[in-house]
Formats: C-alpha cells, structure tokens, sequence
C-alpha cells in the first residue's frame, strides 16, 4: 500500500479509467482535426499545429489495442511533455482531477494490455484506476 499526494487527471477509453500524473499534461484541449501522416504506426493518428508547434497524436485505444469509441463532443486530447516534446493521446473523456488513497502495484497484464504500461493501480472513491507509465507508453520500438 502506497498513498500519494500527488495529483492525477482521471479519463476514460471506453468503459475503463485511466489516469496521468498531472505534472506530465502540458494541456487539455478539444479534438480537432488531425493530419494524417501515411506509412504510419496503427497507432499514431497524425499531427496537429497547436500554436506553431508540430505535435504527433496518439490513439491510446489502438495502442492498447481496445474497442475504438468514435470521436464525440467529449473527446479530448491531453497533450504531454514528453523528452522536451510534445505528444497528445486523444482519449474519450477526462473525468477529473484527483489523488488516490492507496497505489498498488500492477499486475503482470490488466485486461490484455502489457502491464509494464502501468505505474499502478489507484484506488480511489469511484474504484480502480490504471495509472499509466508515460515513458513506456509513448516509446514504442521503431
């Protein structure tokens, strides 16, 4: 058992929760028309200009290889600071701003999906939030 005082934003990939350490979210803005890039990985949507600032979009469903959810007025992209970039993951909806009075650690594997994407696994009032790894998330082999 290991509680935190650290703050983390809460959002949802189809019926799942998930979370961020609020220190990694540069920002949170609305879906927005995203340009494609050809010959890429399944999992990356494309790129944006967010103001001057080329940054590549992830679809964290197709990389967790979960049911994709079609993109709707709370569809959002939480942009991280990532290795002095930016990087946006478009996720279904962010929930809330919130602390976990327990982290457990992960299991090998949380409903298919690699358990070495995951910090832990919070605890919190509304159940159990899988707290996501930002480094082992975003790099992938090339």
């Amino acid at each position: 058992m290991r509680v935190s005082d650290e703050q983390f934003v809460e959002f949802e990939l189809g019926q799942e929760n998930y979370a961020i350490p609020i220190s990694a979210i540069h920002e949170i803005i609305r879906m927005q028309d995203i340009t494609e890039i050809p010959n890429g990985r399944n999992y990356v949507k494309g790129v944006i200009n967010l103001r001057g600032k080329i940054v590549p979009i992830i679809h964290l469903s197709r990389l967790f290889e979960l049911q994709e959810t079609p993109a709707g007025k709370s569809t959002r992209i939480v942009v991280v600071n990532h290795t002095l970039e930016y990087i946006g993951i478009i996720v279904d909806r962010v929930n809330q701003v919130t602390t976990f009075t327990d982290i457990q650690p992960p299991p090998e594997r949380i409903g298919g999906i690699n358990g070495s994407y995951f910090a832990g696994i919070g605890i919190s009032t509304a159940g159990l939030v899988g707290i996501l790894k930002m480094d082992e998330v975003l790099i992938q082999d090339s």
